[in-house]
């Protein structure tokens, strides 16, 4: 059996997810296989930056038809290539009612409450959103169209609103299942039908759902049972029923993992992982569920991700070597404070600040500061 230590793994999924800047179209990065996570302002922008050898800008990318942005994997935003959304929403159906409840965030008491199934419940809100939001629509005011055609329980009352609404994570995950996506670059969001969107399906595709766990192994390995459920926002138990049955297993600091077989090669042989990147938060590399291979020491985690407002991360030499945040300094330039772990040698230095700047070019800013 493989013996890999954690350097290795970090250097194999560096090369996975196309940190080398080997590619110039979005759309053949392996980190849209699982899809880029956008939950704060422009962060798969920002991870795209850091990916790719062509420059890109916001709109480039926001506006290219072959992406679309939708509440997918733990109800959170996701750029997915739309060619996959349909096999990406047949994988987002529970295979039962245990996985409905754990993508919910549901426990039995909340079930009992609402005196519907899990499962059913899912497909109940994703039929209304599919009634209510007929061409695009602000959030809000979907919302409220929404909590207007399902059962009482499957609401609550918001006090900042101060109106009934449907529960939040049950609007988010039932979304795709509805057909709708959401609108990019719109602030506050706007929920837009999908183009040649299907009927509502309650059938579970297992092969979708396997599918799922085999990406995350591809770009995130080696890994667990725990780390894929992690990703997909479920149990462990419901992914022991999409696990793929060709995994090899490796140990990773003398714990057993797995990964596809045909990864192997690539994890015995990784590409020295010698470069920066300025990573944003929410990043695909730290998407992966076992943080102590990302980030062995504790109280670093806590700086990298925090209850609120995680900051963007430093990639320097295969470690992820501190922190960083930009904000507008008008609206020409953008500044960067950047926070190493420890102190950073020159030419790192400099890369960093030449990331800054593409990133800086790509959000539409002339002019840079970066403060370390």
């Amino acid at each position: 059996m493989l013996e890999m230590d954690r350097a290795q793994v970090m250097a194999y999924r560096i090369a996975a997810q196309g940190l080398h800047r080997d590619e110039k179209d979005a759309a053949k990065l392996a980190v849209f296989d699982l899809g880029v996570q956008d939950s704060s302002r422009d962060t798969a922008l920002h991870a795209l930056v850091a990916r790719l050898a062509a420059p890109l800008t916001g709109e480039s990318f926001t506006q290219d038809d072959r992406f679309a942005l939708v509440w997918s994997h733990r109800g959170a935003q996701h750029f997915h290539r739309r060619e996959d959304l349909p096999e990406l929403t047949r994988a987002l159906v529970p295979i039962d009612e245990a996985d409905a409840m754990a993508r919910m965030g549901w426990n039995r008491k909340m079930v009992e409450a609402a005196a519907i199934p899990a499962l059913d419940t899912l497909f109940i809100a994703a039929r209304a959103m599919r009634k209510a939001i007929p061409k695009p629509t602000a959030k809000g005011d979907a919302s409220t169209a929404v909590t207007k055609l399902i059962p009482e329980g499957l609401t609550y009352y918001c006090r900042g609103c101060q109106v009934v609404h449907i529960l939040e994570q049950l609007f988010r995950i039932s979304s795709l299942h509805g057909g709708i996506r959401l609108e990019p670059d719109a602030t506050p969001a706007v929920l837009a039908p999908l183009e040649g969107r299907k009927p509502v399906s309650t059938k579970a595709d297992l092969a979708a759902a396997t599918a799922v766990v085999r990406r995350y192994l591809h770009v995130n390995g080696p890994g667990t049972r725990a780390d894929a459920a992690g990703f997909a926002g479920t149990t462990a138990g419901t992914v022991k029923n999409t696990w793929p049955d060709d995994l090899t297993e490796v140990r990773v600091e003398g714990k057993p993992a797995f990964l596809p077989p045909e990864r192997v090669s690539e994890l015995e042989n990784p590409p020295e992982p010698d470069l920066v990147r300025l990573l944003p938060s929410w990043d695909p590399l730290l998407q992966a569920r076992d943080r102590a291979i990302l980030v062995p020491d504790r109280a670093r985690q806590k700086e990298v991700w925090r209850m609120l407002g995680n900051p963007g991360v430093v990639l320097a030499d295969g470690e992820i070597a501190g922190t960083w945040r930009a904000k507008a300094a008008g609206r020409k330039r953008l500044d960067f404070d950047i926070s190493p772990f420890e102190t950073l040698p020159p030419a790192a230095r400099e890369a960093a600040r030449e990331e800054a700047s593409r990133i800086a070019t790509a959000r539409g800013f002339a002019d840079v500061k970066v403060t370390f």
